[in-house]
């Protein structure tokens, strides 16, 4: 059965809009709709301040959507910028309920886990030349595949390559690269990495059945964290490739506090939403003494493999224009292309599976940016040591 676009606006039509103030297309509020082999993607305007209070919306429109007989699936993001397709409007905000008065402030306390100074206590792992972390502020916007593909890139490169799934509650790897089993141990103590593709790899994934929830609090998260990067035979590599979780939270802190990062790259979509987490990330890493590799733009436009026509689904530019901003290394654009996507579900990331393709030829060509900046941020810090002259 056809899936049209009227279809589509008929369905959302049933979806209410904040505060059931009415239904989320009369209020202006979803975009153009683009549908391709039955999958269907469009974004929904929201005030960025009550993104987070609105994702239900943006889940039950999702919902409404995946339910119309013929749709494969949807693909729905909220986002605070307009898309020019005449539907957009301001969305109504809640009347503010009076605040009671504010207490007086308590005392300031320094952080509890701060070091002194961020560089002191970081050890390197014995047999890896470098390590970048691979961060993005929310979850949704295509970290993985950015990194595994990233990875395939640096060992296209002439790298020796590993990939640590970082995301102990949600790891991905083990699917990504169609690594299946346990892996062996040396002497009964250390892990030996698993291996695809060429790249060394390590995930809670492979310790763990798929669908076995993992329900550890925060010191076990950095137990396991450790125990996965320092237990395990990863020598010699040029680098490692760290797949982050989402957020700012234990994980991310273990890593940029524990061992010395040669610089974390922060993946993005276009939207204003997905770069508000984007800049925490950023602004994480900047206080912990971790370089700023990069941003990439993930999703950054549509091609219609019918017509070649192009399509700013989620908006487009906004990564390229907050690097520009902050004065970040802007390391390239990812379309939002089905064969990425294919391929990463079916564990043959586009890098490998296509290497002569235009996506490949994109990872490769972000793979040399974020080379190319760690050796600068080497040359920086080495320059900045001061040398002893005996007169």
């Amino acid at each position: 059965m056809t899936v049209t676009k009227e279809s589509v606006v008929e369905r959302l039509k049933t979806v209410n809009g904040p505060d059931f103030t009415g239904n989320i297309v009369d209020l202006g509020m979803v975009s153009e709709i683009f549908i391709a082999d039955s999958k269907v993607f469009f974004s929904i305007t929201v005030p960025a301040a009550r993104a987070q209070e609105l994702e239900p919306l943006r889940a039950a429109a999702e919902r409404a959507v995946k339910a119309i007989p013929g749709v494969a699936s949807a693909v729905v993001a909220l986002t605070a910028e307009k898309k020019g397709g005449g539907m957009e409007a301001p969305v109504p905000a809640r009347p503010a309920a009076p605040r009671p008065a504010a207490p007086p402030p308590a005392p300031q306390r320094p952080a509890p886990h701060a070091p002194a100074s961020q560089s002191h206590g970081r050890r390197g792992v014995p047999g890896i030349d470098a390590i970048i972390a691979v961060a993005s502020g929310k979850g949704g916007v295509g970290k993985s595949t950015t990194a595994v593909n990233l990875a395939l890139g640096l060992a296209a490169n002439g790298l020796k390559v590993g990939v640590l799934d970082a995301d102990i509650y949600g790891p991905s790897m083990p699917r990504l690269l169609n690594i299946h089993g346990r892996p062996q141990t040396v002497d009964g103590k250390v892990l030996k990495p698993m291996q695809n593709y060429g790249l060394k790899v390590m995930s809670m994934g492979f310790l763990v059945d798929e669908e076995t929830p993992m329900i550890w609090r925060g010191p076990m998260v950095m137990s396991a964290l450790t125990q996965m990067l320092r237990e395990v035979e990863w020598g010699p590599l040029d680098v490692l490739v760290v797949d982050m979780p989402p957020g700012t939270g234990d994980a991310q802190l273990t890593m940029a506090q524990q061992v010395p990062l040669a610089g974390a790259v922060i993946v993005s979509t276009p939207q204003d939403l997905a770069l508000i987490d984007a800049r925490k990330g950023l602004n994480m890493f900047k206080k912990v003494d971790v370089p700023l590799l990069g941003i990439v733009e993930n999703m950054s436009y549509f091609l219609a493999p019918d017509t070649g026509k192009r399509y700013d689904i989620f908006g487009h530019g906004g990564a390229r224009r907050e690097a520009e901003r902050l004065g970040v290394t802007f390391l390239g654009e990812v379309p939002l292309e089905m064969g990425i996507r294919e391929s990463s579900d079916a564990g043959t990331p586009v890098v490998a599976s296509k290497p002569e393709g235009a996506e490949a030829k994109i990872y490769r060509d972000i793979a040399s940016k974020v080379w190319e900046r760690v050796q600068e941020e080497r040359g920086a810090a080495e320059a900045a040591v001061p040398s002893i002259v005996f007169e």
